[in-house]
């Protein structure tokens, strides 16, 4: 692969050509903003009122008190691009320990590999061969405050190493938090019988993220997340459960005008001046300053949804569906997947059937694998599987 195809590798914003005005929302890494784990891709990305399992802190560490097993280990691969390159993957490994009957602290790295790229010189001469690379490694804390309610807190270390060292770049270093937020409650509603769970969640808030210089950084994909899971038991083996997710990137919006090239001075000027906000301002003036208005803004809230069909704790089917305004990207697809759980082994499979081939995860399965070790029932109650929060 060429140094020029990095920038295509990393994208998350995919533009349709039928769109008059594209205004996608960029960020360093964005990678860290695909959820890494099978399950969730499955529903369409829907993640943070979701049951927890052992990768509930990458979508709310919220939901880290209410885990069931007194450990839980999960590692998940998802390739990239496989279409066109057989290197390039996402890694992610996660761990989670109770701590207590109502603590759980948890560890996880995220591995991203973008395979290797030949260098060349202008004159098309091979200078070398690099493997770019990014990672980020993640501790974190829940706790239950009630039977109901809990919240957590993650920390965050990431680099970024896409060139190597040399004179004009070098690898990026960046820290972030997370903070969530989680609500579960059992209900019985006429006959039926069912749990609503509500999340919310703020990822990475942290400082901005350099290869040059410091009067160049680049916003974090600084994230709001809020979300719903309904399940309903059918009878004894039968459940279903319905998710989903509303995201929105909490970074400045790139400025515009209407009739203008985006090499306005006016408009250059107004980019320059956005891209130099700190964190908070970046993070306050995300919710107001969109070019087009509130119409705008409610254009870059990125939906997910999905169904969640479980049988007898042991086999789940789901599907689920993501949408990202044509404006602001335009990633839509359909996302299908399959599930198993069998005493202290479960497995995930997912697969997405994208509006564009372009799609990096295009024609391509990931895997999750799950291991849970000592359920801790009497004090939490619910199924062996860790799939409800019942």
């Amino acid at each position: 692969m060429r140094f020029f195809l990095i920038p295509g590798l990393l994208g998350l914003a995919f533009t349709s050509h039928a769109q008059s005005r594209v205004s996608a929302i960029t960020t360093a890494v964005p990678i860290f903003t695909v959820s890494p784990d099978a399950r969730a891709a499955a529903l369409g990305e829907a993640g943070v009122a979701t049951s927890p399992d052992a990768n509930a802190s990458y979508f709310n560490a919220g939901k880290l008190g209410f885990i069931r097993h007194k450990h839980t280990i999960s590692a998940s691969y998802t390739p990239w691009l496989a279409t066109i390159a057989n290197d390039m993957g996402l890694a992610y490994l996660s761990g989670i320990t109770k701590i207590g009957e109502r603590g759980a602290l948890t560890t996880a790295l995220t591995y991203f590999d973008l395979g290797e790229i030949q260098y060349r010189d202008d004159r098309g001469n091979e200078k070398g061969i690099f493997n770019p690379k990014e990672y980020a490694l993640t501790v974190g804390y829940g706790q239950k405050l009630s039977d109901n309610f809990g919240v957590g807190l993650n920390a965050r270390y990431i680099r970024s190493n896409l060139t190597g060292s040399n004179a004009d770049f070098k690898p990026a270093n960046s820290v972030a938090v997370d903070l969530g937020a989680y609500y579960t409650k059992d209900l019985t509603i006429g006959s039926g019988s069912y749990n609503l769970s509500l999340g919310a969640a703020v990822s990475n808030i942290g400082q901005k993220i350099t290869y040059t210089n410091p009067t160049q950084a680049d916003f974090l994909p600084t994230n709001l997340k809020l979300g719903t899971a309904i399940t309903r038991e059918l009878d004894a083996y039968n459940k279903l459960t319905f998710v989903f997710d509303a995201n929105k990137l909490l970074v400045p919006s790139p400025y515009y005008i209407e009739g203008r090239e985006n090499t306005d001075p006016d408009v250059v000027a107004e980019n320059d001046r956005r891209k130099n906000y700190g964190i908070v301002r970046g993070i306050t003036s995300s919710f107001s300053d969109a070019p087009g208005g509130f119409s705008e803004e409610l254009k870059e809230i990125n939906l997910s949804t999905g169904l969640e069909y479980t049988y007898n704790d042991l086999l789940m089917a789901r599907v689920g569906y993501f949408y990202e305004n044509s404006m602001k990207g335009d990633r839509q697809y359909l996302s299908f997947g399959l599930g198993v759980r069998y005493q202290v082994f479960g497995v995930d499979g997912a697969y997405l059937v994208p509006n564009s081939k372009v799609n990096p995860l295009a024609q391509t399965i990931r895997v999750s694998l799950h291991f849970n070790f000592n359920e801790l029932q009497e004090a939490f109650g619910g199924s062996t599987d860790g799939t409800t929060t019942n």
